[in-house]
């Protein structure tokens, strides 16, 4: 049996971020079957359009990776309410040129951490309506908002709280679940 494939980033360059520390335990977590490959969005340039026809390199890397992989898992902090730049600006780059949408009809799973309580909800949502231009098909449940996560690290940014834990490893399951439902259709 081939190898399901996500790729998942963090719309976070910091290194110790916790939303790239989940995202690790993503793919620590991920079942027997799944691969989960996390590609780092430091190096893409900010998006322009003069660039469409000669993509840097990293963007190209990056587009190529979306269309390889099976799903995507997208951690999101939660900066001013919304998603970070950096994630927009990855994703802006993922759907372009006009016809070259490397996140068309792609299913994913959204999840994100922060210090306080409510987590990245908002950034979250924000991120699903980013989704609907994309004609991404993100999963409904479970979601996963990480709050309070500093105590549920630890003392090497290391995801430790086994509710977490279990949270996303189900919401894995169900990412491959929702993605092979998509195919049927």
């Amino acid at each position: 049996m081939e190898k399901f494939k996500i790729l998942g980033f963090a719309g976070s360059l910091r290194k110790a971020s916790y939303n790239r520390a989940i995202l690790r335990a993503a793919a620590e977590l991920a079942p027997e079957n799944v691969e989960l490959e996390i590609f780092d969005l430091d190096d893409i340039p900010p998006y322009n359009e003069d660039l469409e026809l000669h993509l840097p390199a990293k963007v190209a890397e990056f587009k190529a990776k979306i269309k390889a992989a099976d799903a995507l898992v997208i951690a999101t902090p939660e900066y001013n309410y919304s998603m970070p730049g950096v994630l927009k600006n990855a994703l802006d780059w993922a759907s372009r040129p006009s016809g070259d949408n490397s996140c068309n009809d792609k299913p994913l799973a959204i999840m994100g951490a922060s210090i306080g309580a409510i987590a990245t909800a908002r950034a979250q949502y924000h991120l699903r309506q980013t989704c609907v231009i994309l004609n991404m098909h993100p999963l409904n449940k479970p979601e996963v908002m990480v709050g309070i996560v500093q105590e549920k690290m630890d003392g090497n940014n290391i995801l430790t709280d086994e509710r977490t834990r279990d949270i996303i490893k189900n919401m894995l399951i169900n990412l491959v679940e929702w993605t092979e439902r998509l195919k049927q259709k």
